[in-house]
């Protein structure tokens, strides 16, 4: 390409452009976009420090807690009707969400109780047992709300139970590819908790419509059947909330969108070190 000369006003010399002015502008917004593109997605939160009452910077914690690393093993006795359960497995998939949304899970389901598991899939919403989805998934923690009561789970489990076999919301999942990426300028650390959900909301607004209450995704489902008990995780839209987004709901942690109650760890069913996922199967280790 011929690049044309331009005259200098100041003296009428005819200038031609600095080739390595150009590249170091180019340079230097290649630095600003890798900047955003690191930075992105790293929700802060300006806490006080309990001991001396200093403000102190938290930063979204992209680690999942393990039995290998402070967390606990568990096992299907130990769930409690209502309890949220965020899985991964070893497929492409699972691996395209977490690389997606910078997270160590891609999937949510609900525990109802007796011993059943419902999850918002592919081929639909559908009721399992808690031994099937165990042995299908590669990483599953559980997670509790505090403030679940048995009259909450019942409503959770009658409207969960509701969605049996109704379709899975694939065009919202569609539409939530491009709004994982873009919503990352929301999420650039420092920016205020408030502004952050508001810019999500907005954006979410404008690029992901209204939900649909006759087909869910799986962490879609999640919330709202939440919603039905009574028991709202958030007021920001379902079809905004990723795995990723139920997962920064947990204590110590910096959600993404603002929410009503801190969700609590309750441990692994499976994953970490190999005797735990022996454990989690309801079998003695060797």
């Amino acid at each position: 390409m011929t690049t044309l000369p331009t005259r200098d006003s100041t003296n009428g010399a005819t200038a031609r452009p600095h080739p390595g002015r150009s590249a170091f502008a180019g340079c230097r917004l290649g630095a600003a976009l890798a900047v955003v593109l690191v930075l992105g997605g790293c929700a802060t939160r300006i806490d006080r420090d309990p001991d001396n009452g200093l403000p102190t910077l938290q930063v979204q914690n992209r680690l999942l807690l393990t039995p290998a690393n402070g967390g606990q093993a568990i096992g299907g006795s130990d769930l409690r009707a209502g309890d949220i359960i965020l899985s991964a497995t070893h497929g492409i998939s699972s691996l395209g969400i977490r690389m997606a949304t910078l997270s160590p899970v891609s999937h949510a389901a609900l525990y109802l109780g007796d011993d059943q598991v419902i999850e918002a899939v592919g081929s639909g919403i559908r009721i399992r047992s808690t031994a099937d989805f165990i042995a299908d998934e590669a990483t599953i923690v559980a997670f509790r709300h505090p403030g679940m009561t048995d009259a909450h789970a019942d409503a959770l489990r009658s409207f969960a139970q509701a969605q049996d076999g109704k379709k899975y919301n694939t065009a919202g999942i569609v539409l939530q590819a491009p709004f994982t990426l873009q919503r990352a300028y929301c999420e650039l650390p420092l920016v205020p908790g408030v502004v952050r959900d508001a810019c999500l909301r907005g954006m979410a607004a404008i690029q992901l419509g209204a939900a649909r209450n006759d087909r869910f995704f799986c962490s879609q489902l999640v919330l709202e059947a939440y919603r039905a008990a009574r028991l709202p995780l958030t007021d920001a839209s379902a079809l905004m909330v990723s795995p990723a987004d139920l997962l920064h709901m947990r204590e110590g942690d910096v959600p993404s969108v603002q929410i009503k109650q801190a969700l609590q760890y309750v441990g692994h069913l499976k994953g970490g070190e190999r005797d735990t996922d022996v454990a989690a199967a309801g079998q003695p280790a060797p």
